[in-house]
């Protein structure tokens, strides 16, 4: 009897284990052309553990980053055997995220400074530091460049100018090398919060890069574990619920040429950083899970 009582308590643990992951994966749906349920994972070393923004180099398939506080350039070779360079850039401050228009390179500061690099040698850099004209207390953490418009895009991620339900994004030309002190676009938050089926949420955005075939802006929170797809012009198209164990902590966000979608996660105090590269499907034809 001892034997048969356990058999069937064992039966019913493994029902009810089947049951509620079936039931955790529905919650999380998949985002039109990417199955964001299974990525490829690709483990870095602890040096990374705060890795902060992404930027893809199409020339070597490799991506350069940053991490908080230390001023390293890091290029990440996305080959079967990792391979890691790096540079100091700067001095060390609270850098969010990376980009490059030709062959310079722009580091986003928490605070929305801009530092500007372009290196000539090992021991030749040049470097342009830019001060936001914001006032107030103010947050960022993601950029990307829109080069229709020569305007490198830095996306607000608690600023104070902004009102409960607005995350607002601000612009540097880098042509003229300046700050537009009025709004690139607005984001709404209430708008975000009605696709993801709540009534109200916190929406502070750590990341964001260009769709390189729809021209839809992708939008990461780490707070909330979401991912937000919106037009050019801000204007929001859907919202999609991210699965903590798969994004721990999610920083960086980047796209290849051909769309393939790239998310970094920092350790967060759980095994080792890592990037995600999610397989672009061109008929879009990922079936929901």
């Amino acid at each position: 009897m001892l034997i048969k009582g356990n058999f069937f308590m064992w039966l019913l643990l493994l029902l009810v284990v089947s049951c509620t992951t079936k039931s955790s994966d529905k919650k999380y749906s998949n985002i039109p052309g990417y199955d964001i349920l299974k990525p490829t994972t690709i483990h870095l070393k602890g040096e990374l553990d705060e890795i902060s923004g992404l930027y893809f180099y199409n020339k070597d398939t490799s991506v350069f980053s940053i991490i908080d506080e230390a001023g390293y350039l890091y290029k990440i070779f996305l080959r079967k055997k990792i391979e890691i360079q790096k540079w100091k850039f700067s001095k060390n401050g609270d850098y969010e995220d990376i980009s490059m228009v030709d062959s310079t390179f722009y580091a986003l500061k928490s605070n929305g400074d801009l530092t500007g690099f372009k290196f000539f040698s090992l021991d030749s850099i040049r470097e342009s530091n830019h001060k936001s004209p914001l006032p107030g207390k103010n947050e960022f953490e993601g950029m990307f460049y829109d080069s229709a418009s020569k305007q490198m895009v830095l996306l607000c991620k608690d600023c104070e100018a902004d009102k409960k339900n607005s995350v607002s994004a601000y612009s540097f030309n880098v042509l003229t090398q300046a700050f537009n002190d009025t709004p690139y676009f607005v984001l709404d938050v209430e708008n975000i919060a009605e696709n993801l089926g709540t009534s109200k949420m916190k929406f502070k955005p750590s990341g964001i890069a260009v769709h390189p075939i729809t021209k839809e802006l992708y939008i990461i929170s780490s707070v909330n574990k979401v991912l937000v797809v919106a037009g050019a012009d801000g204007k929001i198209k859907n919202a999609y619920q991210l699965n903590p164990s798969v994004f721990k902590q999610p920083e960086g966000i980047t796209f290849t040429p051909w769309a393939d979608l790239l998310i970094s996660n920092e350790a967060a105090e759980v095994g080792s950083p890592n990037i995600l590269i999610f397989k672009y499907k061109k008929k879009n034809d990922v079936k929901d899970k």
